[in-house]
């Protein structure tokens, strides 16, 4: 059964050259299993920067190439990377409440979007425990520039596409445990899936084709400089 949670599919198509000729130019394969974890977790987080990319339904390949993606497209190049160095993975499915991710959004969106929106994480089999990998999500230049603009919040925090316990606390650097930068404004839970394909052909995001028009060539554009502007240099 564990052959499942390694094997290739559409949307984990990581035997295209572009993956291959990645892994192969990070020596990841070369790497012990925590290190192999690590550096292909920080590579998905932080050189795939935080974005909204044209669709969910990207493949891995689609991804690498646009060069930056939101949870469920970088859980997508996630699993693939980590499924092509022999790691086994999964998705996790869920529905999180819209309204945490203002600041990042743009007004349009805001408007258009549904209270809830399918999100997904990646879990990871690691010394015999799934662990979480959502913190992929955000990459650290991000998060850098959402806590200077907040570093008198103490508590919760629930804006700007960050949904954790407390903000100043906040760290998402691979040490062998969960990482979580969303799952409090989880609302509803899927449960977990083999692949990404399996989930999206049961709990696809619907939008009617006005609002998937707009939200594909003026929504994320803005969404995408807003989270620029956000961004801040080491």
């Amino acid at each position: 059964m564990m052959d499942n949670y390694l094997k290739e599919t559409r949307m984990l198509n990581y035997k295209a050259k572009s993956l291959e000729e990645l892994v192969r130019s990070r020596n990841w394969k070369e790497l012990d299993e925590f290190e192999r974890i690590g550096a292909i977790y920080d590579y998905v987080r932080n050189e795939i920067l935080f974005g909204y990319n044209r669709s969910d339904l990207l493949s891995a390949e689609e991804v690498l190439a646009d060069g930056y993606g939101q949870c469920n497209t970088k859980a997508t190049l996630l699993m693939a990377l980590l499924r092509a160095v022999e790691i086994p993975c999964r998705l996790h499915g869920t529905q999180v409440s819209k309204y945490f991710q203002k600041g990042a959004t743009s007004g349009l969106i805001s408007v258009l979007a549904p209270k809830s929106v399918v999100h997904t994480w990646v879990e990871v089999l690691y010394k015999g425990q799934w662990i979480a990998l959502e913190g992929v999500i955000t990459d650290e230049a991000y998060v850098r520039g959402v806590k200077k603009r907040f570093s008198d919040h103490t508590g919760e925090f629930k804006a700007y596409a960050i949904s954790v316990p407390d903000l100043k606390f906040l760290d998402l650097n691979w040490k062998g445990a969960n990482l979580f930068v969303q799952n409090t404004s989880v609302v509803k839970d899927y449960g977990v899936f083999e692949n990404p394909d399996v989930f999206f052909s049961e709990h696809k995001q619907t939008w009617n084709r006005i609002k998937d028009f707009a939200y594909v060539h003026f929504g994320r554009k803005m969404m995408n400089r807003n989270v620029a502007c956000i961004r801040m240099p080491a």
